[in-house]
């Protein structure tokens, strides 16, 4: 029918048309980029085949203390912990670790941060959320890494210490 009138895509409805439109190639384009970037961290080929098991690594247990890869990365457990109890009610880690017990022990004090809250409050005890130790903490073992990588520290570069020329 002519003259009747049809509804029109107001300019704001265009916008947000093409945005969505966008928004979608742009997705579909990570999505293959990313197959492309990050390798496949895949068990079995075919899926659902059975193949033996890898022997599970031994752990290092020579107590060096090992260099951080990276700044703030949680510092490495050195020794065994194998049959350590950590439980709400009992964490051996604290036997030699805790601020009281490290002189007689020789082990490393926690660090203070453990004795904060979330607000930066400084406590008598270890705080509840740093009492689990393996949540963040982790005994080292000599493997292979699942994937490459190509991490360089500062000190390698050539940069030098503030003040040094």
């Amino acid at each position: 029918m002519r003259g009747q009138a049809r509804p029109r895509l107001t300019r704001r409805m265009r916008v947000a048309l093409a945005a969505g439109l966008l928004a979608a190639a742009a997705t579909v384009a990570f999505a293959q980029m990313s197959v492309e970037i990050v390798p496949p961290l895949t068990g079995a080929s075919p899926p659902m085949s059975v193949e033996p098991a890898n022997p599970i690594p031994r752990w290092t247990v020579d107590d060096v203390r090992q260099m951080r890869a990276y700044p703030e990365q949680p510092p490495v457990i050195p020794h065994s912990i194998e049959g350590y109890q950590l439980s709400v009610n009992t964490n051996r880690c604290m036997s030699c670790h805790k601020r009281e017990f490290t002189q007689g022990s020789g082990a490393p004090m926690i660090s203070v941060t453990h004795y904060q809250t979330r607000d930066g409050q400084m406590l008598a005890d270890v705080s509840p959320r740093r009492y689990f130790c393996t949540a963040c903490h982790v005994p080292q073992a000599d493997t292979p890494p699942l994937i490459g990588n190509t991490f360089v520290d500062m000190s390698e570069l050539g940069v030098g210490h503030a003040g040094d020329q």
